[in-house]
């Protein structure tokens, strides 16, 4: 390819090079009485050489302020550098200085702005920060937006930053971090509709991990649930969901606790039975025996059918413990809630427990449960009881038996 072109322009060059040898023009330069004459190649070749020179000399002028300016950004590269680090290091006034600086040079001014800041919202000087992000807001908007809004929210100043957010969302104007900050924000001051809508902005961006997005949806949605007033709008928010929402165990519980908080005893079974049918969750099946004393019966059946796939589960052992308390099998609800605390101790199961003894009458082992509830909770190790049980207790893993997708049986400790 590149031969055939070096031939083509080679047989160009001789052509025209024949075409001005046999005619080689004639230009003709009248000016007042003056009159020059010359040939077309000339005039040509004297035309490049006057572009060379004219090109040389206005480079050789141009020189001292090109030189210039290259120093002056260099020196503000150093500047914003030094301030950067200086920023990270804590020493916040020399980080001040320096970007102060380093702001003077326009392609550095946003991010020189933004970061000085920071340095004066890390001294406490609001004056100074809310100065720095006025100016930054003139040339990165959408930044000094975001900026604003988290330190209002870290001043605990949350309404504030709410109503900003508010109003930038209106205008399509809401940088990711932003939108995550308007979530934390609608949060903070209970406006959970807020907080839903700006998690959907936050899905469409795409611009959090799955994980932290989930973490983040896991916080959202309980506290819309939460907030229902009555049964229909419970409802409502539960259908308007999207179906990967209905499916994370936190909403699932959130709405199963509110349902039979509100009477609806029946939906809430229905949404936690099927959810641990799906898969099985700890905080699924920890909701199930928080719906009050409504068809015990039919749930401590349900729950004592899943201890045979789940017999190591501490929050299946609490259920199942909390549901026989409520039906006054004192026996049963101590073997469960001692072999969970054996498994895995926590205040929840040591309250429950406290329960159950309270209940049979057995005042001194109650007390020294609910102590043992505090003692965890701290962190603390739990004191043995007075009255323990007269067997010792199996706390063996059991085995389970699984099946592989191709159905072949393997074995899993549990």
């Amino acid at each position: 390819m590149y031969v055939l072109l070096l031939l083509l322009a080679t047989f160009a060059a001789a052509l025209g090079w024949q075409t001005l040898a046999q005619d080689p023009g004639q230009v003709v330069i009248h000016f007042g009485h003056t009159s020059v004459s010359t040939t077309l190649v000339f005039a040509v070749a004297a035309l490049l050489l006057a572009w060379g020179v004219a090109s040389l000399a206005w480079r050789l002028l141009r020189w001292p302020l090109a030189a210039w300016s290259r120093r002056s950004r260099r020196r503000g590269r150093e500047r914003i550098a030094g301030g950067l680090v200086a920023l990270a290091e804590g020493r916040y006034q020399q980080a001040s200085r320096e970007l102060e600086r380093a702001s003077h040079q326009s392609g550095l001014r946003a991010p020189a702005l933004l970061a000085a800041a920071r340095a004066a919202h890390a001294r406490g000087e609001d004056a100074r920060t809310d100065a720095a992000l006025d100016e930054a807001a003139a040339v990165a908007p959408a930044a000094a937006l975001a900026l604003r809004a988290r330190f209002l929210l870290e001043r605990g100043e949350a309404a504030q930053a709410l109503a900003q957010l508010n109003a930038a969302r209106d205008k399509g104007a809401l940088a990711p971090s932003a939108q995550r900050l308007l979530v934390e924000a609608a949060l903070a001051e209970g406006d959970r509709a807020a907080a839903l809508a700006a998690l959907g902005d936050l899905a469409k961006s795409q611009s959090l991990p799955a994980e932290a997005f989930g973490a983040l949806e896991a916080r959202v949605l309980p506290e819309l649930l939460r907030g229902a007033t009555d049964a229909p709008a419970l409802h409502a928010l539960w259908a308007g969901l999207t179906r990967a929402q209905r499916r994370r165990p936190e909403a699932v519980a959130a709405y199963a606790r509110r349902a039979a908080a509100l009477g609806e005893i029946l939906p809430a079974m229905s949404e936690l039975e099927a959810a641990l049918r799906r898969e099985w969750s700890e905080l699924v099946v920890r909701a199930y025996g928080e719906l009050g004393s409504a068809d015990l019966d039919t749930r401590l059946r349900h729950a004592e059918g899943w201890l045979g796939a789940q017999p190591n589960s501490a929050a299946l052992l609490l259920t199942l413990g909390r549901l026989c308390t409520q039906s006054a099998l004192w026996g049963k609800a101590r073997e469960y809630l001692e072999r969970g605390i054996a498994l895995a101790p926590s205040p929840a199961l040591w309250e429950a427990l406290g329960d159950c003894c309270s209940g049979r009458g057995e005042t001194v082992d109650a007390a020294a449960c609910y102590r043992n509830a505090l003692l965890t909770a701290r962190g603390a190790a739990a004191m043995p009881l007075d009255h323990a049980l007269a067997l010792p207790l199996d706390t063996r893993a059991s085995a389970i038996e699984e099946r592989t997708e191709h159905g072949v049986p393997r074995l899993r400790l549990g």
